[in-house]
């Protein structure tokens, strides 16, 4: 099977995090939902001031303007699927793996350049979006 087709309506990216890896800071996006399910490990996600910890068979749907973020606290590595839609954000990795490509690791400031490009702004002051829906287990449509 050749690559799927969605007319832009949805991306999929696979994330492999280290041991005490930080996220990007946090953000919002203006166009478009993100998804995230955990496959292995703990992600602890942030959402304005709170934070939730995240182990695999975790679903979290963040809807835009909810101001968000992810790193992996824990002494293990995880990983974890990511949703885009539509799919705009999906090229915000492939850029940033471009600008990292000398061995540095990421800036802020590199990300929020790189966000910048999709609709996307630094969350500085944490306003209240629409709830982030978590759901333990078996992934489900959280509407």
């Amino acid at each position: 099977m050749g690559p799927c087709r969605s007319g832009h309506r949805l991306a999929i990216a696979e994330s492999v995090f280290a041991p005490h890896t930080q996220g990007p800071p946090q953000h919002r996006h203006a166009r478009h939902d993100e998804g995230f399910y955990v496959l292995s490990g703990t992600v602890r996600f942030t959402v304005g001031d709170e934070h939730h910890d995240a182990t695999a068979g975790t679903l979290v749907m963040v809807p835009p303007g909810t101001p968000h973020t992810f790193a992996n606290p824990a002494d293990r590595p995880a990983v974890m699927l990511s949703t885009f839609t539509p799919d705009l954000y999906v090229q915000y990795f492939r850029d940033l793996q471009e600008a990292l490509a000398d061995g540095r690791p990421p800036t802020p400031r590199a990300d929020i350049d790189v966000m910048s490009r999709y609709a996307t702004e630094p969350a500085t002051d944490f306003a209240a979006g629409p709830a982030t829906h978590l759901a333990a287990g078996p992934a489900t449509d959280p509407a």
